[in-house]
This record gives C-alpha cells, structure tokens and sequence, in this order.
C-alpha cells in the first residue's frame, strides 16, 4: 500500500523565534545549522522507533559529500550528525526535534519519513525548509560571541555607507533589505548561476558549508564580469541605458531587477553598490557581514605594492596608468574562522565585489584576513597583496612629457594611502574608525618594518624595477612647498573659493611659473571634464609666503560636475633652476539640504503623514525633480514622487502617507534628484509603536 502524503506542521513561529529567523516573510520554515527545530506531522500509523528521515540538498544529493543525511531517532542530539529526537506522539501524529551539525551544507533541504516496518515503502515527502549559517551558535564557523554584534552584522537592514574624501567624509542610508520578500530565494539563485556550480554542481554544493568559500564565490557573483553575475560596473561619468551608480538607495531594487529581467546585469553599479549588495546577500545566509569604506584607497595594478600617478607640464592629471588612487573605496567584512590558516588569522575577513583586478582568472576578491594585512603576511589566501597595497602602497607623483615618453619623479610618499578607515557603529549611527586594525601607526618604525616585509615576501625587494625612482630622485628636496587652503562653502551651486598658498623654503628668492588646472572627476578621480585653467609667474623672497585666491564659478562648473560633484585642483610649479612642485587637492562638494518631517506619532496599521522639504538654492529653477522614498516596515517597494519644477529660492513640501507594517525603529530613505542635483540623499529614524 502506498505510503500516505503525511500533512507536516513546521511550527513556523517557534522555530523561527529561537532561530532568529523571525524577519524573514516566508511561509517556508527557514533555520540555523547546529541547532534543534520542531517539525510535527501525521499520517504514519508507524511506531515511532521505525522511522527514518532523509534531509538532502543540490542536484546530486550524497552521504559522501555531505548533501544528504539519513537518521532515525535517537535519545541524544549528536554534534557531529543530523539526528531526531521524538517530542510527543498522539494517536496520529508525532511531534520531532530535528537538528543538523553546526558545519552542515547551507541552503534549501527537503525532508522525507520513511517507515522501515513496511518494507520497500518509498518515503513520504515532508516538504522543503532552509538551512542557514549560525553566528549564535558556538560550533559554528561564523559564530560571533558578541551579540549585539549578532543582531547588527546579521539583523540589522538598515546601514550607513561612508564617502567623500579623507578632508570631508560624508555619509548616507542604505536598505539592506535583507530579510524583504523573495530575497532569500534570489541569494540561493545567485549560488546556482556561479561559474563554480555551472561547471560541477554537486561539488560546488558540497562545499557551501564554508564561509570562506562562500565569501569568494559570491564577491565574483555580485559584480556582472565573467559570470553574468548581479551589477555592471560604470566609472565613466555617463550611465545612460541604466541608473547611475549613486542614485540607487538600497538593494532590493537592484537584486528584484536582476531577477525579473531573467538574470540580466542591473546597470550600474560603482563599489559602494558592489559592496552593499553583497552586505545584503551574506547577512541574508547569516554570515557577519559589514563594510568598510577606506579614504585614499590605492589601486595597485601590478602588484609592486606602488602606486605612479602622472602629470603633464600644464598640471592635467593624465589617465595613462593602471594605478590610481580612489578618493574612497568601500568593501566588505564577514566574520568567520579560518579553518585554512592558524588561528590568529580567523576573525574579520576582507571581501571586495568591486571589479578590479582579476584573481584566479576571474573578477573576485578575499577573504584575505585582515589580521594578515595588519601583520604584512601577504602570502596567505586569498589576495592578500592587493588588498595591502589599498591600505598601505607608496605614491609617486612624476611629471610625464607625452612628446618624449620622458617622465621625471616630483616628489613621493609613504603615508598617504589608506587613512580614516570607516564603518557604522553596533547598535549606533555614528562612524568607528578602524584604521588601526589594519595597520600600525602611519609613519611609525613598526609600520614601515611590515612594509619592508611585505615587499620581501613578494620577492620586491631583491628585483630591479626600472621603473622605480632613484634614490637620488627620492631624497631631492623642493625648493618651495604649496598647498590649497578652501575659503567658504564647499556646497553644489555656491561658488568654489580657494587660496593657493606658497611658501619659499630658501633664502634667496625663487622664480616660480605656475600652471593651474581644475577638472571634473569620478570618486576614482578619474577625470571627467576641464573645468577652468590658469597661469602665472611668480618671484617669492627669501622664505616669504604668498597667497593666490582663486575662484570658479558655479556656471563655471555646474555643466561638467559628475553624480560623484568631485574636483580635483592642481598647481604645477614650475621652478626656474628648482625641481618641480605638485600641489593638488580633491574636493568633494556638498548637496544642499533636505529635510523630512513625521507627522504625528507612527503607529503599526495607522496612516501616517510625512513631509519632505527642499529649498532651492540657487538663482535659477530646477526642473524633473523626483523624490524615491524606501524603508523596511515602513512601506513596500519604492515610492516615486514627482515634483514640480522649482522657482529661485522657492521651497518645495512634498506630502505622503505611510502605513508601517512592524513595531520598533525603522528608517525611512528618501533621494530626491533634479536637473541641477544629483541624488540627494537623507534618511530618518521613525520609532513605530503598538
């Protein structure tokens, strides 16, 4: 007789609390490895010690490689294996405590009862649950005994992402979004359109009981190179056929879209998208995961841990080589023992879904430990030596004359690169500054040692580079030093008011022709557009200081600024008789302010008004002005609002009604763009009550 289809009760709430797993809008049971569930289910008129059941997992499940688990009941809960403990039985149904090992294979399982009294019965089908990895428990690889850590690196879907440069670091809201509708099903997607699961699926299955393996192979996912994967990268400046990079406010958008278009690339994304995204997709499978926003980020190209930037005479900064410096570069944290290396190495692990250099062949970053790159141990997996160089490369700054090839070197530095190195508080708003654990004190001898180190274990120190400066090219000493001081705002639509100071080091006075550029550029400081230039000759005395003021106009920039509202000022001085001198600044400008108001107090199932206020700040009116409006709890989807064009100083109010679904603190995120400004970007705290 066939086996009767047993109805199953997942106890969905129970498990879900003790699984805090609570968040998640399914109707599927979703649970933690290492740690016991409750499944109930009738239909078996067996006695309960005949019965076995099978949890299995991927296209090929395997006892062997540890897809598939077969377990009858026992009277304790094994550590190493999935086992059944029975809870209660009535005349028709039977209550089971199933748990799994704490290094189980993650992702969705189904789960079939066998009676083995009947003979050859084939097993009834209990139905499907997803297993996810477990930082509350102490067996597990991302277990994080902190857990208030616990609820912000794996709960928390609201985050703040840090930019703009290390003179003026600037911050916005992200939706993380992890735990909305079908993001869980579109993360275990993204597991089986991987390269690694195309080429052998049951393999790629049996390892996604790793972290570190699951970290590296969805840092390739998330970027569309190669693999067809989530994000196309745009830094050009122009992202027509897409939405730019800085428009986007959080990344159910961005992983929904991907879906519905049949797993096309979403267009576009820069590296705070890249890194966000992969925020989301980790936290989701339950791995710790942060980012990490880095100011004066080096890209090292050919991994000689340097970094050559080149000026032509009139002071244009060239885009001729592989290497830049990025004003900022944001990446990611997940929190995992490294089972591959010693202990000391297991902790915050680097990941960086940004698409930069390939590794392995293909466009993927990490986890390379951050302990390891605190301690110079660039030999160690995975990617040690570029993540190093981001946080630690030397710069030189050369002038290059583009008609003889000849280039000579200004001046370098060993303490520029990797400063105010940033991610959100636990359980705050506020920005912690994690520079030190990525390296020594700038500047200290200890800091230099694990330089030296590092470049001798990439075989640097002992091979003649000829493209590094003599050492009679490092120790030559300028003659006169510059630096640009900023008077006034540095807000979009105000003038741009500098003062270039220079200062003469000698004591007989110096002849000095200056060329002076400003450009337009992306946050790579790739530059985009000329925006103003400028030359002069000045004599300075004997150590006397001079001061240049210097204005550009807001019509002077407004057309060639980028989303990014990026310049980059140079001074090249030339020095009769002297070396030359750079002076550069990169100046981020502000947006103007937008505020949001809540009406009243929010209250779950209640309408609630919010109003939100922008003020023109500028001379002339401002056309297709839109609002994006998003928050968890707080309304599904995104809200697009268009707004009337706004005269001269006018003030814009702009109302809606929210209806919040969950108690507690939320945030709302709101972006508001126009013709004169690009993404606007504000968030606010809303407290939801009964």
């Amino acid at each position: 007789i066939a086996a009767m289809q047993p109805s199953t009760n997942w106890h969905l709430k129970e498990n879900a609390r003790d699984h805090h797993t609570s968040k998640f809008s399914s109707k599927e049971l979703i649970v933690r490895r290492g740690q016991a569930f409750i499944v109930t289910f009738n239909g078996t008129e067996q006695p309960e010690q005949n019965l076995t059941f099978i949890a299995e997992t991927g296209p090929k499940p395997s006892k062997l490689a540890k897809t598939q688990a077969t377990f009858g009941i026992s009277s304790t809960v094994s550590k190493e294996s999935w086992s059944a403990v029975l809870q209660s039985t009535s005349s028709n149904s039977v209550s089971i405590s199933i748990s799994s090992p704490p290094n189980a294979v993650i992702g969705r399982y189904k789960l079939s009862v066998q009676t083995t009294s009947s003979g050859s019965s084939s097993p009834a089908s209990l139905g499907t649950f997803v297993l996810l990895f477990n930082p509350w428990s102490s067996g597990d690889d991302v277990f994080m005994p902190n857990k208030a850590e616990c609820e912000e690196y794996v709960l928390e879907e609201f985050g703040i992402i840090f930019a703009g440069n290390k003179n003026h670091i600037n911050s916005f809201g992200w939706n993380f979004g992890q735990f909305q509708g079908d993001i869980l099903n579109i993360c275990l997607s993204m597991l089986d359109r991987s390269l690694n699961y195309r080429q052998d699926p049951a393999t790629d299955v049996s390892h996604r009981n790793d972290p570190k393996y699951l970290g590296r192979v969805l840092s390739a996912m998330v970027n569309a190179n190669d693999d067809q994967g989530v994000l196309l990268g745009n830094w050009s400046g122009n992202y027509e056929g897409g939405k730019s990079p800085s428009s986007w406010t959080g990344s159910g958008e961005i992983l929904q879209n991907w879906k519905k278009s049949g797993f096309k690339p979403v267009r576009y994304g820069q590296c705070w998208v890249f890194a966000a995204v992969l925020t989301t997709v980790l936290r989701c499978l339950g791995i710790p995961t942060r980012t990490i926003t880095n100011f004066s980020s080096a890209h090292d190209a050919d991994g000689n841990l340097r970094v050559d930037e080149f000026y032509d005479a009139s002071g244009n900064h060239l885009d001729r080589a592989a290497d830049s410096i990025w004003n900022f570069h944001v990446w990611n944290e997940s929190w995992f023992s490294r089972s591959d290396l010693d202990p000391s190495y297991s902790g915050w692990q680097v990941l960086d879904a940004t698409p930069q250099e390939e590794s392995g062949g293909i466009y993927q970053c990490g986890p390379a430990s951050r302990n390891a790159i605190k301690e110079g141990d660039v030999d160690l997996d995975y990617d040690c030596p570029f993540v190093f160089a981001e946080v630690n490369a030397d710069c030189m700054y050369w002038n290059y004359d583009p008609a003889t090839g000849k280039k000579t070197l200004m001046f370098s530095k060993s303490t520029v690169i990797g400063q105010f190195i940033s991610t959100k508080a636990v359980g705050k708003d506020d920005r912690v500054d994690v520079t030190n654990d990525y390296k020594y004190e700038e500047g200290s001898t200890k800091e230099r040692d694990i330089f030296k180190k590092a470049r001798k274990k990439l075989g640097l120190e002992d091979k003649f580079d000829p493209t590094a400066p003599t050492p009679q090219e490092i120790d030559q000493k300028p003659d006169i030093s510059g630096k640009f001081k900023v008077s006034g705002p540095l807000e979009v639509g105000k003038d741009l008011n500098l003062i270039l100071v220079l200062a003469n080091l000698q004591s007989d006075a110096k002849t000095v022709h200056l060329n002076m550029t400003a450009w337009s550029t992306v946050y790579t400081r790739r530059p985009v557009h000329e925006i103003w230039k400028d030359s002069i000759s000045v004599t300075l005395s004997p150590k006397e200081e001079k001061q240049f003021p210097i204005k550009i106009s807001y019509t002077e920039y407004q057309q060639q600024l980028t989303t990014d509202n990026t310049i980059q000022v140079t001074a090249l001085c030339h020095v009769e008789g002297g070396i030359q001198v750079l002076v550069q600044r990169d100046i981020t400008l502000d947006n103007p302010a937008i505020d949001i108001q809540v009406l009243g107090e929010a209250k779950v199932n209640k309408e609630v008004d919010v109003e939100v206020i922008f003020t023109n700040p500028i001379d002339t009116e401002v056309m297709d002005c839109v609002l994006q409006v998003e928050g968890n709890d707080l309304l599904r989807g995104i809200l697009e609002i268009d707004v009337p064009p706004l005269k001269a100083s006018e003030k814009s109010s702009t109302k809606f009604k929210l209806i919040p679904f969950e108690t507690g603190p939320k945030h709302l995120l709101v972006n508001f763009s126009c013709d004169k400004f690009a993404d606007i970007k504000t968030f606010k705290m809303v407290n939801v009550i009964d």
